[in-house]
C-alpha cells in the first residue's frame, strides 16, 4: 500500500475531476457542438518559438489539436469540441506536465470577445454542477463567478502593474518575464480576468483587430494569477498565416531547434476557413483550481516519475 499511498490521497480531487470533465462534456452537448477526436501524431505542428512539439518517428505528438479541427471548421461543421492529451517537450513544474489534457473549442460565426461570453457560461455551468455556487475558495483567494468578469487588456495591465511600459518590455525583449513575473500574479484574484489584445507579434494564429492592427484579436483567461486558457478570433489569411508560420520557423532555426515541414493541408484550406474564434483551456489547472490543489500532480493520476 505505501507505493499506491499518493494515488489514495488523490481520490476525492480524482472524483471531482471527473464531475468536472462530464459537466463539461454536458455544456457543449446541450448547446449543439460536435465532439471531435483527430489524431494524437501528426506530420507538421505549428511553428510557434516558445512551444516544442515531441518527436515520434519523422512526425510528431501534437502540442494542440488546433490545425486539425480548423480544417474540420472549413469543412463546414460550425461547432466543435474535444478533449484530448497534447504533448509538449520540456514541460514539467507545478503548473506544467509533458502530457497534459486540454479541451479546445471553435464556433464559426463568433469573434473572441463572444468566447469570452461563453468562457464565463462555461466555468459556471461547471461550478453549480460540482455544487460549488458562484464562490471558488482557492488559496487566499475567493474568486467570484457571477457578476462582471475583468477585461482589461495587455497595455492596461503593463501600464497598472509592469515596472515598465509595454513598448519597453518588447523592445527589451522582456515581455514573457514581466509577464510572468509582475502581470500574471495580479490576475483572476477576485474574479476571472481576461487579459486581451496581445501585440500581434505574440498572436501567430489570430486576426488582427480591425480598429487597431498592432494588435492581435487574441486573450487568455486568468483565475488565481494562473493562467487557464488562451483564444483567438481565427486568421483566415492564406498568405498572412505563412508569413507568421515562416517567421517563426526562422526563429526556431537560429536557436538550433527541429526544424518542422510546412503544414501545407492546414494553410491550403484557410480560403475556406469561415469568421471563427477558437480556444484551448487547460483541464488540469481549471481541476486546480476546483479542488484547491497548489499543485498539478494532485489532479493527475499518474506523473512521469510515478511511472
Amino acid at each position: 500500500m505505501e507505493d499506491g499511498w499518493p494515488l489514495v490521497k488523490k481520490r476525492e480531487n480524482l472524483w471531482i475531476r471527473a464531475g468536472m470533465i462530464q459537466a463539461v462534456r454536458q455544456y457543449f452537448i446541450d448547446r449543439g457542438y460536435l465532439e471531435v477526436e483527430t489524431p494524437n501524431r501528426i506530420p507538421a505542428p505549428a511553428p510557434e518559438y516558445h512551444i516544442d512539439a515531441v518527436p515520434t518517428g519523422d512526425w510528431f505528438l501534437h502540442p494542440s489539436p488546433e490545425l486539425c479541427m480548423k480544417r474540420l471548421l472549413a469543412a463546414g461543421y460550425p461547432a466543435i469540441f474535444q478533449i484530448c492529451k497534447c504533448f509538449r517537450c520540456g514541460e514539467r513544474g507545478g503548473l506544467h506536465l509533458p502530457e497534459f489534457t486540454l479541451l479546445e473549442w471553435y464556433r464559426t460565426g463568433i469573434d473572441y470577445r463572444q468566447l469570452m461570453e461563453e468562457c464565463e457560461e462555461l466555468l459556471r455551468h461547471v461550478a453549480g454542477k460540482l455544487g460549488l455556487g458562484h464562490m471558488i475558495p482557492y488559496g487566499r483567494d475567493h474568486i467570484r463567478l457571477d457578476g462582471s468578469w475583468e477585461r482589461v487588456s495587455v497595455k492596461e495591465a503593463f501600464a497598472r502593474y509592469a515596472p515598465c511600459s509595454l513598448e519597453e518590455a518588447l523592445s527589451g525583449n522582456r515581455f514573457d518575464e514581466i509577464l510572468v513575473t509582475h502581470v500574471e500574479p495580479r490576475l483572476g484574484r477576485s474574479c476571472p480576468t481576461f487579459l486581451y489584445n496581445y501585440p500581434l507579434s505574440l498572436g501567430a494564429l489570430a486576426r488582427a483587430h480591425p480598429p487597431d492592427p498592432s494588435v492581435a484579436e487574441r486573450f487568455e483567461l486568468y483565475l488565481a494569477g494562473m493562467e487557464l486558457a488562451n483564444a483567438f478570433s481565427e486568421l483566415t489569411d492564406e498568405g498572412e498565416q505563412r508569413r507568421r508560420f515562416a517567421q517563426e520557423e526562422c526563429l526556431r532555426r537560429q536557436a538550433g531547434k527541429v526544424p518542422y515541414p510546412t503544414p501545407e493541408p492546414f494553410l491550403s484550406t484557410l480560403a475556406h476557413l469561415p469568421d471563427s474564434a477558437g480556444i484551448a483551456l487547460g483541464l488540469d489547472r481549471l481541476a486546480m483550481v476546483l479542488t484547491g490543489a497548489s499543485a498539478i500532480d494532485d489532479v493527475v493520476t499518474f506523473t512521469p516519475e510515478a511511472l
